[in-house]
Formats: C-alpha cells, sequence, structure tokens
C-alpha cells in the first residue's frame, strides 16, 4: 500500500501526502479515555439522523439504516465485542467507522453537516448533564442522612470550638446542620451549573455552521436540551460549563474535606467524641489496637486532586483564540476524574454518615471543661443592668479563678461567684448549666433543641419539595 493510500484511510487524510508518524498518531489519540462517550455519541448522532431526514438531507430509509447502524455498534461496545482503534483517534471517529463498515456508504452521510468540534462539544454535555443528575441524586442522599443524624442528636451537648478552643456548648444536630448547609448551598450551585450545561452545541460544524438546511432546534427538542446555543464560535470552544462544574466540585470537596477533619479529630482518643463503623475503617499492619478512619482521611486527600482540576480547566482555557483548538482535548481527563471522585465520595459518605455514633457522656464532659457557659454568665450580668466590657471584665476574673482552683464556673459556690459581682443571685446556676446554656439560644438558626428539630423539618419539606 503506498503511503497516500494509508494517508486515504483518516476521515481527512485527503489533504496529507504522509502517513501520521506512529508516535504522534498515539500522542494525539484521545480514544483512550473519551471513549466511555460512546453512548451518549450515539445518542447524539441518532437526534442528529433524524433532523437531517426531517429536514431533507437525508431519506427516510437511510435514516432509518443510521439508526439501526447505530444501535447494532452500541450493542457491540456494550457487549465488549468493540475493537477501539487508535488510528482511529477517538470515540467519534472509531463508532463511524464501524457504523460504515456495518451499513456501507449511508454510514458516511451521518456526518453531513456536522463537524467533530460541535460533535464532541455536545457528547460533553450529555454525558455531563447525566453525570450532574446522578451526583445530585447521592448528594440528597448524603443531606437525608445528615438530618436523621441531627435529628437523632438534636439533645447531645458537644463543646463549639473556635480557633479549636472550647467556647460555647451546642448540640451534636446543631452541629451536624452547619454541615448540610453548606451541602444545601453546593447542591444550589450544580442546579444552577446543569442549566449552562444543557444548551446544544450541534449545527455550529467546525465553527462558522453549516450550509445545509438544519433545523437545530429539533435536534435540541430530541436531546432534551434547554436550547441551541446563540454563537457557532462559541459553542465549539466553550468549556466555561466543564469549568463551572469543577468549580461547583472544588467547593464541595473542600466541604467534605472540612467534615473529614472533625470526623478524624473526634474518633481520635484525644476526643472520643463519635464512633465510626468498622466496615469504614482499616487497621494497622504492625499496630493491633488500631482503627483508622481511612474513609474520611482519603476524602480530605483527594480534595487536592479535584482543586488541581480547576486549575488545569482554568490554565487549559486562559490563552486560547477562537474557536476550537487542539488543547480542548486536554479538558476531558480533569473534568471525567472529577465526576468520578466526586461520585465516589458523595457514595463513601452517604452510607458512612447514618452510620456515625455519637459517645455523648465523652462530649458532654469536653464541654464541661474549657468554661464553655462564660458568655452565658457576662449575658446574664449584662441582662441585669452591668455594662457588656464591665460584665466581660468580671466573669474573665471569674475564669482566672476557676483556673487557679480547677474548677468550672458552675462548680463554684454562689459566695465565690459573688466576690466578683454583688449582682448575682442564685439564679445564676440556671445559665451556668449546659441544658440551660444551649437552650437559652432559642432563636431561628440557635442552638436549643427545638430550634434543631424545627431545622430538620424546613430542611425535610424543601428536600421533599
Amino acid at each position: 500500500m503506498t503511503d497516500s493510500n494509508k494517508t486515504s484511510e483518516k476521515p481527512w487524510g485527503g489533504r496529507f501526502s504522509e502517513p501520521t508518524d506512529a508516535f504522534v498518531e498515539r500522542f494525539t489519540a484521545s480514544v483512550g479515555f473519551d471513549q466511555r462517550l460512546y453512548h451518549h455519541d450515539i445518542t447524539g448522532s441518532i437526534a442528529h439522523a433524524t433532523m437531517l431526514a426531517e429536514v431533507g438531507v437525508l431519506t427516510a430509509e437511510e435514516k432509518q439504516q443510521i439508526i439501526d447502524g447505530l444501535e447494532a455498534v452500541k450493542a457491540d461496545i456494550e457487549a465488549g465485542e468493540f475493537q477501539w482503534s487508535v488510528s482511529l483517534e477517538d470515540v467519534h471517529m472509531n463508532i463511524e467507522a464501524r457504523l460504515t463498515d456495518r451499513i456501507g456508504i449511508t454510514g458516511k452521510k451521518l456526518h453531513t453537516g456536522r463537524s467533530r468540534n460541535d460533535q464532541v462539544a455536545a457528547d460533553i454535555r450529555l454525558y455531563l448533564r447525566d453525570e450532574i443528575d446522578v451526583i445530585a441524586e447521592e448528594l440528597g442522599r448524603l443531606r437525608n442522612g445528615l438530618l436523621d443524624l441531627a435529628e437523632r442528636e438534636a439533645d447531645t451537648i458537644m463543646p463549639g470550638f473556635t480557633h479549636l478552643q472550647t467556647a460555647q456548648p451546642v448540640t451534636f444536630g446543631h452541629h451536624l446542620l452547619a454541615w448540610y448547609e453548606m451541602l444545601v448551598r453546593d447542591a444550589e450551585r450544580l442546579q444552577d451549573c446543569r442549566k449552562r450545561v444543557n444548551v446544544m452545541p450541534l449545527g455550529a460544524a467546525a465553527l462558522a455552521g453549516t450550509t445545509y438546511p438544519i433545523d437545530r432546534t429539533i435536534t435540541a427538542r430530541l436531546l432534551g436540551f434547554d436550547r441551541a446555543s446563540e454563537n457557532s464560535l462559541d459553542s465549539v470552544s466553550d468549556r466555561d460549563f466543564a469549568i463551572e462544574f469543577c468549580s461547583f466540585a472544588a467547593l464541595l470537596m473542600t466541604h467534605l474535606s472540612r467534615f473529614s477533619e472533625e470526623l478524624v479529630l473526634w474518633t481520635s482518643s484525644q476526643f472520643d467524641f463519635i464512633d465510626l463503623p468498622d466496615r469504614f475503617c482499616t487497621g494497622s499492619s504492625i499496630m493491633p489496637q488500631k482503627k483508622n478512619p481511612d474513609v474520611p482521611e482519603l476524602v480530605r486527600g483527594k480534595t487536592g486532586r479535584v482543586n488541581g482540576h480547576l486549575i488545569s480547566l482554568l490554565t487549559l482555557m486562559k490563552s486560547q483564540p477562537l474557536a476550537y483548538n487542539k488543547d480542548n482535548q486536554e479538558d476531558k481527563e480533569p473534568l471525567f476524574d472529577t465526576i468520578d471522585t466526586v461520585k465516589g465520595c458523595l457514595k463513601a459518605y452517604a452510607d458512612m454518615v447514618p452510620a456515625i455514633t455519637a459517645k455523648v457522656d465523652n462530649m458532654r464532659e469536653a464541654a464541661k471543661r474549657g468554661f464553655s457557659t462564660a458568655t452565658d454568665l457576662a449575658d446574664y450580668l449584662v441582662k441585669k443592668g452591668v455594662p457588656f466590657r464591665d460584665a466581660h471584665e468580671i466573669v474573665g476574673k471569674a475564669v482566672a479563678f476557676g483556673v487557679a482552683e480547677q474548677r468550672d464556673l458552675s462548680e463554684m459556690t454562689l459566695a465565690e461567684l459573688q466576690q466578683f459581682s454583688g449582682i448575682i443571685t442564685g439564679d445564676v446556676f440556671e445559665v451556668l448549666t449546659l441544658e440551660g446554656s444551649v437552650q437559652a439560644r432559642n432563636h431561628l438558626g440557635g442552638t436549643a433543641p427545638d430550634q434543631v428539630r424545627a431545622a430538620v423539618g424546613r430542611a425535610r419539606a424543601q428536600l421533599a419539595g
């Protein structure tokens, strides 16, 4: 076979006088990773062929041949009987070549009125749209699990922290709802991102549209897109939607990493606040007593790779002139790995969170340390007419006395407290208890158990709606 015959095997080979270098062929091929788009590529091609028939570019018989052929190719792929070829570069040309092998010259008509540029843009959007729906479902499952756990632990008292120092008493349920609020924002960002993903680029062709009498509204309707894109140049070169998804993913993973850090701390013997089921932990090869919180640790670690993928895509796009450039082949691996990582981490958390067990006594004992009701004492004095700054100083002196005596404020006698302010009376002990402290903040967003249960109810109604 002559070199010119070898080049003609490529769908674009007519212009070339020598075959592609073997290394360059491997270097530029994407079929090793973009073959996961096969289902969406075939779905898009069926819609494209249907539209071409409706506008008279294909006959009804040609359309049906193409659709039947594509369905047969999909069956081969799903049965593991499809041989992917690096020489055909990508998922699109592999499928088109197999289609032509099956149905002959009619298969070559499928590409009429489109380019691989708008084809791949459509495939990625179709794929990402489906994956967003899967991720949204897993995110919802995790949110439900958090609500169940928060409701169960609405009365469980634990220390609240700032600077990782004991600050004020809170309930474990209230703490969990703080995590929940982060996930609410993540879910909203995901759905907002989906709106911009669900725009159809097919019909932009290589960059300037096509001279064929296509009807893009037909294709958009068949594929479930909200609308067709407005500008052909932007349609083939836009990867904002992928960057936006990775931005969502980076924020979600940052939140999961924060959850993970607390779970790792809380399972340590120094805190000993919770227990994770054995099935989410591993042991040590040398230390038989170890029970390691590997799932939270690994989720915390995977956050870095997702953040890296966001930076990778931002950097990929930052200097590209319009319209399509080969650089954009590098969009898929970061996007695909981000999707896989997010799905895996959400599944792990959605399975694990409902099974977390609170060590109620340990949490309560920790809340008694660190003078966590000091602010409540200051508030008590203010309500009796003491200016806040004076109250702050009074309580500071009482705390210093407690440090020296190694006793909490609630463990002091009335006489000892009155040496710092004569305004203090016997009712002070109502605010110095842990229960009194959390119950006193009985307002929207507060720590009181009733507020936690009410927040859970509102959240469940929102999820159901």
